[in-house]
């Protein structure tokens, strides 16, 4: 017995926090394996990510001084299962029985229709089906990453716990296992499996080669910490070689035995994978269920040897170890010595919100930059942030790369695929056709210039409420423009052309002749620069990996449903900047901060919620089943970012930067952050300079309050003639007069906006001067009214409320005008303008309707299609419209009409009280009312308020102030434009 040799033991190193993984690695495999020129090239590192592969390129170019020839690396596989799974392993040999992987998306689609046929009539559209099956597909990959299979799903033990949960829970199991089912039986008839069986049957075959006959050369596994079965198996092969390694990141050798055994048995021998009282949020407890899986014990890991460029001091280490101790163990905070808890170099910023956060972050930045050979790294999975970082570093020309890339639909080409789904969704509605015509990428080169500008002219035309739907009724509005835009026309039936694609995508759509139709488009639009650059060849990628899946999976959805179904998809495609940035910072994600250094690192974001982010259960499968198939929960993901953060800790300068509120309210600081405080107590260093100079950059010193406009221009300028409905504003609000008149400013109505009252009115006036025109027939004036509306918008609000309210309306005008024809009164007039002369101004305007009383006077009528303006603004003179017009009738003004007006009349449509809608109000002051002018002096009271304002405005020297009756119901056209916000209920402020 004595005699036998000792066993050996496996090779495992851990670089501590403090240490700097990356650079620290390469420090110790340049003198170990570099004997002669070619001793590195032989070396073969396992690495866990694409992302590793070129932190550690980087490390290594770094510490090379002169050329040196790189080791092998391939990709072992990532943390986060939502990451694509990379080539894993088939250059060292796959054996020929391993079936291909299925296409992800294939799959994807395939499930979708699995779970239709299982849902049936309560299935959702298409979209909402494939985020289903996205759930579904990601639960799958949880399942084969751990090597549980779709007959570990019926054993006892697990049928006993679903057994026992809610009727949801079990028709959500019930669902997921059936889906699972019948997608593994698919994939035997394809012949194929899925990425992670495929994954793990290739690690397993590499473990099985390897150890019956080890490799020549020597091979490395370094930063791999997931605890999948598989990797483990391997991982363990590869520490037996006899010059191999496995090297694991800040795995804590100083932890207490018996804080290390609280946090759970982590798959040891005697219990389950994952049990009630594992402490799973620790940055530790995957890497002892690692350890456990690989059949090794923490006391056979040994430190590694060599630090990195950017060490921290080693007590950095034993804080970041007591910093994230367990519960109870965290109770000996209180006796710890100060060299045990000190984080030198740790500081901690509060920001009042995100935006001042990323303002002082880019100062932190900025300053750390202008030292030379310092190199600066931010960390955060706030994407929002880190954009407005990069914004804010513009500032100072300093070019900033978020490495973990943009999502696709964020981009200028991915842009273009969803404005043209959006168009076809919306039957080619204003906005999102201008938006796509617009779009930078469209009709590039030299005759840009001429294109937008007709896009111009096309939104103009386009304002207000939407025509029909689909291209024809564009034409249409575009033919009816001609005149005021020459050329318009044919330049739309070249963008017809272009879009020619797209016409056939209506009602049910198959989507690869979706996705084909709308690459000719964008590529018709756009030319080849579509796909040029980064962004767009990842586009391209995108339509052809989903064009074939769709043809090998005929997939159909209704057009609505198509920029959605496409947004969905595009979210989880991420583009990722080439080289070109500054080559001392880095924007990090959580992902692609691993393993990496620097000598300062500012971790944003840290909130409940971002930094963790919050828990997502599994929505199918509750977690007492996930635990008894020994799948990692939701709290999981906690402890890998803490480990995150753990990492982050160990750089010689940190930065903990948190906002108070973000863009919906209040929120809580990191819980990581909290347990700083908790330790460190007064000792915590906080960053408030930064802060500081961000508040101070955002919020310039205040100016002046802005006086009230009041312009004062020449005589000349001042003589313009008044329109019947301007004297209002010119009385009131002068200054309104003054933009409209005198400057010739018009408001223009946002694209596609809901019918106005002002649109309203116009639609009714046209309506109702066709009917009269045509001899007001009665019983024709309400088909009329009908097949108006109906080619005038196709606005839903048009359609359901004002539409049967205005079909009232008019049933009472035309009842009440066959009422009064029977009394003798006739329609003279409709429609008519007029104008007259007073102290050499013109006043001009439109007659909604004249009519002919019997006894020979007229009667003056007022459409309106609200409520009439009171008797009391009429007696203050600021609702003079009928007065003006019965005085340019009295003066001959209005061609045919002649006669002394005798009644001035508002004809309603807005509601009655006793009929519905439609009634009469007249301005003059008699019977019961008791407001308004008296008949004999309604006509000469207006014509002093006329006078009176020409004389004050128009002929003399009066400035024309800005809501000089503030009291008075006014228009908002100019509100922007006199600046109002900025100086009302302001008059008289001094210095701020």
């Amino acid at each position: 017995m004595g005699d036998q040799p000792l066993p050996k033991r496996p090779r495992v190193w851990s670089i501590a926090a403090h240490r700097g993984f990356a650079d620290a690695l390469v420090a110790g495999l340049i003198p170990r394996y570099r004997e002669d020129r070619f001793g590195l090239a032989r070396l073969t590192l396992l690495l866990p990510s694409q992302r590793a592969v070129r932190t550690i390129t980087e490390a290594f170019v770094r510490a090379s001084g002169a050329g040196l020839l790189l080791p092998r690396m391939a990709v072992v596989g990532d943390l986060d299962l939502d990451e694509t799974l990379g080539p894993l392993l088939d250059p060292i040999g796959a054996g020929a029985d391993i079936p291909a992987a299925v296409d992800p998306t294939f799959r994807l689609l395939r499930l979708a229709a699995l779970l239709r046929a299982e849902l049936g009539d309560e299935a959702p559209g298409e979209a909402a089906l494939i985020r289903q099956a996205k759930g579904i597909a990601q639960g799958i990959d949880r399942l084969l990453v751990e090597g549980v299979r779709i007959e570990d799903m019926l054993d006892e033990a697990v049928i006993g716990i679903a057994t026992e949960l809610s009727e949801h829970w079990q028709d959500a199991t019930r669902l997921f296992a059936t889906v699972f089912a019948k997608w593994q039986f698919e994939l035997e008839q394809l012949g194929k499996i899925d990425a992670p069986e495929r994954r793990n049957r290739l690690l397993n075959h590499a473990a099985q080669s390897w150890k019956a006959r080890p490799p020549a050369h020597p091979i490395i596994a370094a930063g791999v910490t997931s605890a999948s079965p598989a990797v483990a198996k391997l991982l363990r092969v590869v520490a037996d070689m006899p010059d191999g390694g496995v090297i694991l990141p800040d795995l804590d050798l100083a932890l207490e035995p018996q804080v290390w055994d609280a946090l759970g048995s982590a798959g040891g021998p005697d219990g389950a994978v994952f049990e009630r009282g594992d402490v799973v949020t620790h940055p530790q407890y995957h890497l002892k269920l690692l350890l456990n899986r690989m059949g090794i014990a923490r006391d056979e890991v040994e430190p590694w040897h060599r630090s990195g460029l950017s060490a921290a001091p080693p007590e950095r280490s034993r804080a970041i170890s007591n910093l994230f101790l367990p519960p109870e163990a965290s109770a000996a905070w209180v006796s710890l010595e100060a060299k045990d808890r000190r984080l030198t170099g740790v500081r901690v910023m509060e920001s009042a919100n995100p935006e001042e956060e990323a303002q002082a972050i880019a100062i932190l930045v900025r300053e750390a930059l202008a030292e030379p050979e310092r190199r600066v790294a931010v960390i955060t999975p706030d994407r929002s942030l880190a954009a407005r970082v990069v914004a804010h570093l513009a500032r100072w020309n300093v070019v900033a790369d978020d490495t973990a890339g943009r999502p696709l639909p964020q981009t200028a080409a991915g842009r273009v695929l969803l404005q043209l789904a959006e168009l076809v969704a919306e039957r080619a509605a204003p906005v999102p056709l201008l938006a796509l015509l617009s779009h930078p990428l469209v009709q590039p080169g030299e005759g840009r210039v001429i294109w937008l500008e007709r896009v111009r002219q096309l939104d103009l035309i386009l304002r207000g409420p939407r025509p029909g739907p689909g291209l024809p009724a564009i034409r249409q509005r575009v033919e009816e423009n001609e005149r005021r835009y020459p050329g318009l026309t044919e330049w739309w039936a070249g963008v017809e052309d272009l879009l020619f694609p797209l016409v056939p995508l209506e009602g049910e759509i198959s989507l690869d002749a979706a996705l084909i139709a709308l690459s000719e488009a964008g590529e018709a639009l756009c030319g080849t620069g579509l796909w040029a650059q980064a962004d767009g060849r990842c586009l391209a990628q995108f339509v052809e990996r989903w064009r074939e899946a769709a043809t090998s999976a005929p997939t159909l959805l209704s057009a609505e449903e198509l920029p959605t179904l496409l947004r969905d998809a595009m979210e989880d495609v991420s583009v990722r900047p080439p080289y070109g940035g500054h080559p001392r910072l880095a924007i990090y994600g959580l992902l692609e901060a691993r393993m990496s250094r620097a000598d300062l690192v500012i971790c944003g974001g840290l909130t409940e919620g971002t930094w963790p982010g919050r828990p997502a259960p599994d929505p199918l499968l509750a977690p007492p089943v996930l635990r008894a198939l020994g799948i990692p929960g939701a709290d999981f993901r906690i402890g890998l970012s803490a480990h995150d953060l753990a990492a982050a800790l160990g750089a010689p300068e940190v930065v903990l930067s948190h906002a108070q509120r973000d863009a919906t309210g209040p929120v809580i600081p990191s819980r990581f952050l909290l347990r700083i405080h908790a330790m460190l107590g007064e000792q915590l260093r906080h960053e408030t300079r930064a802060v500081e100079l961000a508040q101070a950059l955002a919020n310039p010193a205040s100016a002046l309050a802005h006086p009230r406009p009041h312009p004062m221009p020449s005589a000349e300028q001042r003589k313009v003639d008044i329109a019947v409905t301007a004297l209002d504003r010119l009385r009131g609000d002068p200054y309104q007069f003054y933009a409209s008149a005198i400057l010739g400013l018009r408001s223009l109505d946002p694209v596609d906006s809901d019918p106005t009252a002002a649109w309203k009115g116009t639609a009714v006036h046209a309506i109702l001067q066709e009917w009269h025109e045509a001899g007001g027939v009665p019983g024709e004036l309400i088909p009329l009214a009908e097949r108006k509306f109906d080619e005038m918008s196709a606005h839903p609000f048009m359609r359901a409320m004002w539409k049967p309210r205005l079909i009232d309306a008019l049933h009472w005008i035309e009842e009440e005008t066959d009422r009064l024809a029977g009394e003798g009164r006739n329609v003279l007039a409709i429609e008519k303008k007029g104008e007259m002369r007073i102290d050499g101004i013109r006043i001009h305007g439109r007659a909604d309707r004249i009519d002919k009383l019997a006894d020979g006077t007229l009667a003056i009528v007022d459409y309106k299609t609200g409520m009439p303006p009171s008797g009391r603004m009429v007696q203050e003179g600021y609702a003079l419209q009928l007065g003006l017009i019965g005085m340019i009738a009295a003066g001959g003004g209005i061609d045919g009409v002649e006669g002394e007006p005798a009644r001035f009349e508002y004809w309603s449509l807005g509601r009655n009280k006793q009929r519905g809608f439609g009634y009469m109000d007249s301005p003059v002051l008699e019977g019961r009312k008791k407001s308004g002018l008296p008949l004999d002096q309604f006509l000469p009271e207006t014509e002093r308020f006329l006078c009176e304002a020409i004389a004050r405005w128009l002929l003399g020297s009066e400035p024309f102030t800005a809501r000089l009756n503030p009291d008075l119901p006014s228009y908002t056209d100019y509100d922007q434009l006199m600046r109002l916000d900025e100086w009302q209920g302001r008059e008289g402020e001094g210095e701020p």
